[in-house]
């Protein structure tokens, strides 16, 4: 993978990389869409598949993880990709690997607060897939707030020469934000998942009419999750979107960011207020 980077960075090739970790849907799709954008028609498109086993605890779902290495391939082809990158474990990580890559101040709280150690495994290997691919740009997705802002604060300390993209979030029809985990939920649990987009537009609808306390809309979003009967709030945080600092009275321009189970399968979502 690097010599070929090297190679159409010599030759002057714009390359945007996609990094997931497959079983890959729609909303991957038009963040493929996105790079051949800013790739060019003589750039390159770069996407890789990796489960990533250091961003998982020892209680979550790495092992079940949903995989389909031939679907991912056949999407990839239709997006008119160049290059699917499918490193494996010992590749990625060998015997006596012992170096890891650590943002300090924004992984702390919602997502670094309910998941330790999941921010320290994807910096680290964001940041080696970076030194794989060589991209001039890299593309990721508006659902996963906190992630985007954690590495564009790695790329800015570590002088990658990346430029960071976030693409807005798909959904479904009902306002679900899609994502490979979908796939767990039971037509039942599907149905209650849409609690999450509903949670956000109703705080969305509060603080459009004046400010509000981010402890009232915390315990409202709290009544309406808990009215669903296979789900259970995790966390729900309204934080300024630059410094992700939460507020504690909210105001039009903040960030709401919410994680709900829903079953047993954890669900995650954001809006700007």
């Amino acid at each position: 993978m690097q010599r070929l980077a090297r190679q159409w960075q010599r030759g002057g090739k714009k390359v945007v990389f996609v990094p997931t970790m497959g079983f890959l849907h729609r909303g991957h799709a038009s963040l493929m869409a996105r790079a051949r954008k800013l790739a060019g028609r003589k750039g390159r498109v770069v996407v890789s598949v990796y489960v990533n086993p250091t961003q998982f605890g020892p209680n979550e779902d790495f092992a079940k993880y949903p995989r389909d290495v031939k679907g991912d391939q056949r999407l990839c082809r239709a997006a008119g990709v160049d290059v699917f990158f499918a490193p494996d474990d010992t590749e990625m990580y060998p015997a006596d690997f012992s170096t890891a890559v650590q943002e300090e101040n924004l992984s702390r709280g919602m997502e670094g607060a309910a998941r330790p150690g999941h921010f320290r495994g994807m910096t680290t290997v964001v940041a080696k897939l970076f030194n794989a691919v060589l991209p001039t740009a890299a593309v990721f997705g508006a659902k996963d707030f906190q992630q985007a802002a954690v590495i564009r604060r790695m790329t800015r300390d570590l002088n990658f020469p990346v430029k960071i993209v976030v693409a807005p979030t798909q959904r479904e029809a009902d306002g679900l934000a899609l994502s490979s985990r979908n796939k767990y939920l039971s037509t039942a649990q599907r149905e209650q998942a849409a609690v999450l987009r509903r949670a956000i537009g109703r705080a969305q609808k509060a603080v459009a009419r004046r400010p509000v306390a981010a402890a009232q809309l915390r315990r409202q979003t709290a009544l309406l999750i808990a009215a669903q009967p296979e789900a259970r709030l995790d966390y729900v945080e309204f934080f300024d979107p630059e410094t992700l600092e939460p507020v504690k009275t909210v105001t039009h321009g903040a960030q709401m960011a919410l994680a709900v189970f829903v079953g047993k399968t954890r669900l995650i979502d954001n809006e700007a207020l």
